[in-house]
């Protein structure tokens, strides 16, 4: 009976149109070309879209077997015609020109001048390695003198990977936290280092397994962080393919072009180390925003494959330029590193020394006098911030302003941390919030006037301008992000604990720093980055 009733319906329908068509099409003659015109263009946007999905579902099939976007498809986008102008200094490697994304411009910039910092305490800590075991094995006990470069302890689940002194001194306490967990070791470094020194092995001749053994045995293996998860790989792991960017767009973030001069032949020693331990190849994420010339250590490496990329922030972050270079798939490991942790694996084969040595930007409007420091890994940030702040109310932050963790004066720079940052606390409340714009501040919101240009700096504090909201679809994550992601999705995913949902939405694919700049734009104040690692923990329990 519906059948039947579907079946009137569509011919009583069909012969409605055919009667309004004749009807117009014997009014006059220029409503019959007009009928026809619409015919013809309804015709052509039905063909024009069967071709854009064709194409769209060859370059997913396309990418499944590793086959670049731009080689797929049945005709070409308007990119293809439009293409962003290299600049002059990009002779070698793929261009990525990326327009998603936001650059933050905040004062208190260091200044591009390195001075030796005076340092007398430096800590290691367990915590700052994901998934190792809350009470590792100590090798040391408080008291005891050590070079740099000595064991002080290694992960009871892998004790095979060895985690190092960046100084030489007397360890004077090794501070536990919650059910006798190790929280910090700290060292009283010695005003002149000593240096365990051993015999490394030459790469050009070394099996494989000898240089990861030399490596996990002196302290270089920790330096290497594995995605997903952003864990110390296990040894038996082959990755795809070994990324380091050599640029960070985030707010005031140091320049790897002061980092690596002088240290030229160290950064290159260390991508040929690198090169023995993937079965892919070693990438380097070039600057090509063509605001200064990369370092001839970055542009001229060799052994290593070349991309750069231009675009506001996160164009530098490490995963941003994974993903439109060799996306993780499946179970593919992909290994990151930082210039800084290249060149101490280069010092160590080069000299057979542990050389832990940091150059640390001390960045933020609230410092004296912002520069770059020379120290060594874990250093004191009261030491390294001493007699520079201009007041008592402000937040100490351990990196970045958006991926940074809050800190004290009382407090140690993480394992991998290159920078730290001074902002007012921004603990007073403003009378009508946004509503009444009273100071500048940096936002995505049309609703906040720009002041001074494009190149005007802010003077941020730390205040929200708001509580937690409603977890409302704005689109605004999709602004920002750089990726073929569905961020609002896959969080709300991870709200839910909906596991293959995660995974289908490309969870392994982030670390906090990518979702940071989203959690900035969030009208919703949601904490996304702690959202994210909440997610990539729940779906490492259950591999």
């Amino acid at each position: 009976m519906n059948n039947k009733m579907n079946k009137l319906n569509l011919t009583l329908s069909l012969a409605f149109i055919a009667q309004i068509t004749f009807a117009q099409s014997s009014s006059s003659e220029s409503s019959g070309y007009l009928f026809y015109g619409v015919v013809a263009l309804c015709a052509v946007l039905i063909i024009w879209a069967m071709l854009s999905i064709a194409s769209n579902l060859m370059k997913i099939e396309g990418a499944k077997h590793g086959i670049k976007e731009e080689k797929m498809g049945f005709f070409p986008t308007l990119k293809d015609f439009i293409k962003p102008i290299k600049p002059a200094f990009i002779n070698e490697g793929s261009f990525h020109h990326l327009t998603k994304g936001y650059d933050i411009k905040l004062a208190g910039e260091a200044k591009p001048i390195v001075e030796n910092a005076s340092v007398s305490r430096f800590a290691i800590r367990p915590t700052d390695f994901h998934g190792m075991s809350p009470i590792p094995k100590m090798e040391v006990e408080a008291g005891a003198d050590v070079k740099a470069g000595d064991v002080l302890f290694y992960d009871k689940k892998r004790p095979e990977i060895m985690y190092c002194a960046p100084v030489s001194g007397e360890v004077v306490e090794i501070r536990r936290g919650e059910k006798r967990s190790i929280a910090e070791v700290t060292i009283l470094a010695d005003k002149e280092l000593r240096y365990k020194t051993v015999q490394a092995p030459d790469v050009n001749k070394a099996e494989r397994s000898e240089v990861v053994s030399f490596m996990a045995a002196n302290g270089l293996w920790p330096l290497i962080n594995e995605r997903p998860f952003d864990v110390v790989p296990d040894m038996a792991t082959i990755p795809a393919n070994i990324f380091i960017t050599t640029f960070d767009t985030a707010p005031l973030a140091p320049d790897n072009n002061l980092v690596v001069a002088g240290k030229e032949a160290a950064f290159q020693k260390g991508l040929d180390v690198l090169s023995k331990l993937t079965s892919g190849m070693v990438h380097l994420g070039l600057d090509g925003r063509g605001k200064t010339v990369p370092s001839s250590a970055f542009s001229d490496a060799v052994g290593v494959g070349k991309h750069w990329f231009s675009g506001p922030h996160p164009a530098g972050n490490v995963g941003i330029q994974i993903h439109h270079v060799a996306p993780i798939k499946g179970h593919d490991k992909v290994w990151t590193l930082t210039v800084q942790e290249v060149i101490t694996i280069g010092q160590m084969f080069l000299t057979g020394q542990y050389h832990a040595d940091r150059l640390v930007a001390l960045t933020g409007a609230e410092l004296k006098d912002p520069k770059y420091v020379r120290t060594y890994q874990g250093a004191s940030l009261g030491d390294l911030l001493i007699n520079n702040l201009t007041g008592d109310n402000n937040r100490i932050v351990a990196g970045d302003v958006l991926s940074g963790t809050q800190a004290t004066a009382e407090g140690f720079l993480s394992f991998r941390s290159d920078q730290i940052t001074v902002l007012k606390e921004g603990n007073d409340y403003e009378l009508f919030g946004w509503l009444l714009p009273l100071a500048p501040r940096p936002s995505i919101s049309g609703t906040i006037p720009a002041y001074g240009g494009k190149d005007f700096k802010f003077e941020a504090n730390t205040n929200t301008h708001g509580e937690k909201r409603a977890f409302v679809v704005s689109g605004q994550y999709e602004q920002v992000l750089p990726m073929d992601i569905y961020p609002q999705h896959l969080m709300k995913a991870i709200i839910s604990n909906n596991i293959e949902k995660m995974e289908g939405l490309g969870i392994t694919e982030l670390t906090e720093e990518d979702v940071a700049l989203c959690e900035f734009a969030c009208t919703s104040k949601n904490p996304l980055q702690s959202l994210l690692r909440q997610g990539l923990d729940t779906l490492k329990e259950q591999l």
